[in-house]
C-alpha cells in the first residue's frame, strides 16, 4: 500500500482547497479527438495485437502466447485499447486539454470493464487498461503541474456505465429479463477500480450513469476496493438525462438521482452527455438546489446533427455555461461529446474569476 501513488493526502487537500477557491474545469471529449486521427484497424491493434494474440503472464512472471478472442473481433473503434497500442496519441490528447486550461483530465477508460470489453474479446485486459489509462493521465498532469506549480492538476479515473443495464430488460417481449445482475457488475467495477488506483488516479468518477442500479454497483465495488487498501479516494458521480422527459434511462429525475446516491457522499454530483448545455440547464439547477455537495456539468456540444456530429461552437457553449456559473450552479464544468480543446479553452476563460457554487448545509443533511 505504501507504494501506491495516492498515499500522499496532500493531493486530496489540494483538490478540496481548489474547489473552495474557484470553478474547476474538466476536460472535453476523448472520442471526438481520437476520431480526428482517422485511425484504421492496424492502428488500434498496434504491434502487440497485430497477429490477434496477446502475451499472457503466468504466476512465475514468464510470458507465453495465449489464445485471444480478439483475433475474431474488429478492434477499430475500441478507443480504450489505444492506451496500450498508441499511448503517444492518448497522452497528446491529455496534454492538449491541459494546455487549454483543464484542471482535471479523464482517463481513457470509459469502456474498460470486462463487461464492455467482452464485445471486443478483450475482457482479460480490463485491469491493465485501467492501470495504463490512469498512468497516462497522471503523467500528463504531472508534466503540466511541473510547468506551473500554482495550478494543481488531477487525473479522474473514469468508470463508465458498461454496455448492460441492471434495471431494464433489453427484450421488450420479456420485461422481467435482465442481461446483467448486481454482483456481476460489482465484480467488473472492482477490477476496473483496482487498475485505476494502481495507475495513480487522484479521484474516481462513475459517469454517464443511465441506470442508477449500475451506479450503485459501481459505488459498492469502489467501497470494497477502498476497504481492501485501507484508504479512500474522492468519488464523483455524473448521470445522464437521456431526452426531453428530463429523466435517466431508468426513469429518475435529477432530484431522484441525487437522493438515490446521496448515501455514498460523493465529492460531487453532476450530469453529462446526451444533451447540450441549454437543455441540461434546468436539471443542473435542480441538483444545485438539493445537493449538499459540489455540482458538476459537462454537457455535449449541442445535440447531434443529421450526420452524428456536433455543431455548437466553443464560443456559444462557453456563453451558456458562463450563465450557469453566474447563477451559482457550478463547482466543476467541462465538456462531453463533440467538445475539443478549443471548447475547453473557451469554457475555462468564461468561468475564470467567477465564484464557485457554495455548498449548502441542508437542514436534513445526513
Amino acid at each position: 500500500m505504501d507504494t501506491l501513488p495516492w498515499r500522499d493526502p496532500a493531493r486530496v487537500a489540494r483538490l478540496e482547497a481548489a474547489l473552495r477557491e474557484r470553478i474547476l474545469v474538466i476536460d472535453g471529449a476523448m472520442g471526438t479527438m481520437i476520431q480526428r486521427h482517422g485511425l484504421q484497424e492496424a492502428d488500434y491493434r498496434g504491434a502487440r495485437f497485430a497477429e490477434g494474440f496477446d502475451a499472457l503472464w503466468s504466476a512465475d512472471g514468464h510470458a507465453h502466447d495465449g489464445g485471444c478472442a480478439c483475433a475474431s473481433h474488429d478492434q477499430r473503434g475500441n478507443n480504450d485499447l489505444l492506451s496500450l497500442t498508441r499511448p503517444d496519441l492518448i497522452l497528446g490528447i491529455h496534454r492538449d486539454y491541459l494546455a487549454a486550461g483543464a484542471d482535471l483530465v479523464e482517463t481513457n477508460t470509459f469502456n474498460s470493464t470486462s463487461i464492455s470489453l467482452a464485445d471486443y474479446g478483450l475482457q482479460h485486459l480490463a485491469r491493465e487498461l485501467n492501470r495504463e489509462g490512469a498512468r497516462l493521465a497522471r503523467a500528463a498532469c504531472d508534466e503540466a503541474e511541473a510547468r506551473d506549480p500554482s495550478q494543481p492538476r488531477f487525473a479522474i479515473g473514469v468508470l463508465g456505465p458498461t454496455s448492460r443495464t441492471a434495471s431494464l430488460s433489453p427484450d421488450v417481449n420479456r420485461p422481467g429479463f435482465r442481461a446483467i445482475d448486481f454482483d456481476t457488475l460489482a465484480e467488473a467495477y472492482r477490477e476496473a477500480a483496482r487498475g485505476l488506483v494502481e495507475g495513480g488516479a487522484d479521484v474516481l468518477m462513475v459517469e454517464t450513469v443511465f441506470d442508477t442500479l449500475n451506479a450503485k454497483a459501481a459505488l459498492f465495488a469502489i467501497d470494497d476496493v477502498f476497504a481492501e487498501l485501507g484508504a479512500r479516494l474522492p468519488v464523483l458521480v455524473s448521470g445522464t438525462i437521456t431526452d426531453a422527459s428530463g429523466r435517466t434511462l431508468s426513469g429518475q429525475t435529477a432530484e431522484a438521482f441525487w437522493y438515490s446516491l446521496r448515501h455514498a457522499r460523493p465529492l460531487a454530483i453532476g450530469l453529462n452527455c446526451a444533451l447540450g448545455a441549454k437543455d441540461l440547464r434546468q436539471h443542473v439547477d435542480v441538483l444545485a438546489q438539493v445537493a449538499d455537495t459540489h455540482v458538476s456539468a459537462h454537457p455535449n456540444a449541442g445535440l447531434p446533427n443529421a450526420f452524428g456530429g456536433y455543431d455548437e461552437t466553443p464560443e456559444d457553449m462557453a456563453a451558456v455555461l458562463r450563465e450557469f456559473a453566474d447563477s451559482g450552479l457550478l463547482n466543476l464544468v467541462g465538456g462531453c461529446c463533440g467538445t475539443t480543446p478549443a471548447h475547453i479553452a473557451a469554457i475555462a476563460a468564461a468561468v475564470r474569476g467567477l465564484p464557485p457554487r457554495q455548498v449548502p448545509a441542508l437542514a436534513d443533511a445526513a
